[in-house]
């Protein structure tokens, strides 16, 4: 797969704002949409995988921090970062505690906010299959702090909607899911994004090894086992992304 350049969305009712980081960051390469307000922010997120997310905190109807809840839902893979007037709010640090990245305050130090930008993009994409929603928001909360970009699929038709346009590092496949088993995913990751590395995932040790075994033969990485060895999982993670 061709890596694309990096996908940006600049969300900020100030229309001059959005227009300035437009610039500045499609003459470093990247590809920027924008949007005014939450709901056309949605909309686009509907649409695009994008990396990172730039976020006003104060908007009209929608504020940037129910923006993000529901952004996250959507695409849990795109990471935010606040770029607001009221950095010291008690509604930044909610946004802070939803997940997102990082607050900047207005007006905007660019240096600062391209560095972030860098940061976030230098982190592997892990991507977590499994139909149990508790787990998924467990495993991306865990990640997140690690520094990972986390994706999150329940099915096979969601994973191949995550997979398109993205290079995913790692993926976390379950091997038992509502609509099939894993080795469907498996071979999906394997045709979409040849280099991603895979680690089965199931709670099933004795029913599933002969189907884990399989899907081990013809290329998974490794297999960790429910209730996980959090440190050993992460361990795998952090040695097949390439993680410093």
């Amino acid at each position: 797969m061709t890596s694309a350049a990096p996908y940006i969305l600049v969300v900020d009712d100030e229309q001059d704002t959005c227009a300035n980081l437009q610039d500045i960051l499609t003459d470093l390469g990247y590809r920027v949409d924008v949007a005014y307000d939450g709901q056309s922010a949605l909309k686009l997120v509907e649409q695009h995988p994008y990396d990172v997310a730039l976020l006003d905190l104060k908007m009209p109807g929608m504020d940037g921090l129910e923006l993000y809840r529901r952004l996250k839902k959507l695409r849990a893979g795109t990471v935010a970062i606040v770029v607001t007037a009221y950095a010291a709010s008690d509604i930044a640090e909610d946004v802070r505690q939803a997940g997102a990245f990082e607050i900047l305050p207005k007006p905007v130090d660019f240096p600062r906010l391209l560095g972030l930008v860098d940061q976030v993009l230098d982190q592997p994409l892990v991507m977590v299959v499994d139909d149990d929603q508790e787990l998924c928001d467990t495993l991306w909360d865990l990640l997140r702090e690690r520094g990972y970009r986390v994706c999150v699929a329940h099915s096979t038709a969601e994973t191949r909607q995550r997979l398109k346009g993205r290079e995913h590092q790692v993926v976390l496949i379950d091997m038992k899911l509502a609509d099939e088993d894993g080795s469907a995913v498996f071979r999906l990751v394997h045709e979409m994004t040849p280099t991603a590395r895979t680690i089965l995932i199931t709670g099933y040790r004795g029913e599933l090894d002969r189907l884990v075994e399989q899907v081990l033969s013809e290329g998974a990485d490794a297999v960790s086992y429910k209730p996980f060895d959090v440190d050993k999982l992460l361990a795998t993670i952090k040695e097949l992304a390439g993680k410093k």
